[in-house]
């Protein structure tokens, strides 16, 4: 999707909001809801701060990314593509193509375990239709260009939000117990494995790469001036406003967990969580969570086979066709299904997998929009760089702990 909206003076701020959106349904795929859930049915309110201090970092991560491709005309792999050797470029996009087959098996499987609960379907018959619907969606945003693809994005992203959020409306939690848990804290290895997870579903590599594209092929690349600046003002609501959207859904996924599914057997996996919640607010909300779940994965594959395309056109500079593409980042999410290995865990440690990756895309990131000679006038400030490293630095502490505790458990 190669379109560029008319001059950005003529339109009106809302019209030019939508990229963050498309966006922040990485932020609320079916990882998000297994480790949200795992983490709030095992720990409670314990990592209710991890749920606020990622939504803050994906945030500033997602501005600079869009910063990127509106400044430069460049989406972020395209920029990597074009300063590093072909070696170089060959390494870098099999990392990236990795965390994308993660993306994939996380959103797939999420597809298929929610059709499951829906209509009862074999998990391997609703990974195929999931994937078979994330190509319809996709064609929708190829023949009809940005603006249509951001409406289907944002219209499921809508009925996530519903889905997860109705429990809170009928049962809210208790407000002390969701504040206790925003002092930081953890609770043994698990609770690290966890935190990582939701690092991982929530800083998603891939979103990283494609908000680039998804900002420069909406608008263009403005001049610097006065329109190029009042595009950033508006990016930076656009932003604010996708990952109020996404964080709200992801709290309300941890704090419904906690408050109804902390205890209980058989909460480890999403099916269960699905008949716990059933039992504690009945089956209205159940159906409702199970059609979040369904949204979820067929607005996020669409996503992430959208970004894994514009990964490959920019480090390999091929372009592969679509359905091409889709059977072969399908085949790994299928074969799961079809084994019998726990869908829920599964999808926990795929968004390991996704947080391992987050370095790979952060650290070009911060560098490249903090370089004047790229940037111009619009480079980073200095505290906005250094808020970019810490962000890069944590997720890397935390991974080398994470592999520690792994190891050594």
């Amino acid at each position: 999707m190669t379109q560029a909206d008319e001059p950005v003076r003529e339109k009106p701020g809302w019209y030019l909001l939508g990229p963050a959106f498309v966006a922040a349904i990485a932020y609320v795929d079916p990882g998000n809801v297994a480790a949200n859930v795992s983490a709030g049915a095992k720990f409670g309110y314990l990592l209710v701060w991890v749920i606020v201090a990622a939504n803050v970092m994906a945030g500033l991560v997602q501005y600079l990314s869009a910063k990127l491709g509106l400044v430069t005309g460049l989406s972020l792999p395209e920029a990597v593509g074009m300063t590093a050797r072909r070696p170089t470029r060959i390494a870098y996009w099999l990392q990236a193509e990795l965390v994308a087959m993660a993306t994939d098996l996380a959103e797939v499987v999420g597809g298929a375990i929610a059709l499951k609960l829906i209509f009862g379907l074999p998990l391997v018959l609703g990974g195929l239709i999931t994937g078979v619907v994330s190509v319809v969606l996709l064609l929708i945003g190829d023949h009809s260009g940005p603006r249509a693809f951001e409406r289907v994005a944002t219209g499921l992203l809508a009925i996530i939000a519903i889905g997860f959020l109705a429990s809170l409306v009928v049962q809210p939690p208790p407000v002390t117990h969701v504040a206790g848990g925003l002092l930081p804290r953890f609770d043994g290895a698990e609770s690290v494995l966890l935190t990582t997870a939701i690092l991982g579903a929530t800083v998603m590599p891939h979103a990283v790469y494609l908000h680039s594209g998804l900002a420069r092929d909406r608008h263009g690349q403005p001049a610097a001036g006065s329109a190029r600046q009042r595009l950033l003002r508006v990016t930076r609501w656009d932003v604010s406003l996708a990952m109020l959207v996404a964080g709200a859904v992801n709290l309300a996924m941890l704090v419904v967990a906690a408050a109804h599914l902390a205890g209980r057997d058989g909460t480890d996996s999403i099916e269960g969580a699905h008949a716990a919640i059933g039992d504690a607010l009945g089956p209205t909300i159940a159906a409702f969570f199970a059609i979040g779940l369904l949204a979820s994965g067929l607005a996020s594959t669409s996503v992430g086979a959208h970004a894994g395309a514009m990964i490959m056109q920019g480090l390999l500079r091929v372009s592969v066709p679509l359905l091409a593409r889709r059977l072969v980042t399908l085949v790994p999410a299928l074969a799961i299904l079809a084994t019998g290995i726990d869908p829920t865990r599964a999808l926990v440690i795929s968004q390991v997998v996704l947080s391992f990756g987050i370095p790979f895309a952060l650290v070009p990131l911060v560098r490249m929009t903090g370089d004047r000679t790229l940037m111009g006038t619009d480079v980073n400030q200095r505290l906005t760089s250094a808020l970019g490293w810490t962000v890069t630095v944590v997720i890397g502490v935390l991974n080398a702990v994470l592999i520690y505790l792994t190891v050594t458990g």
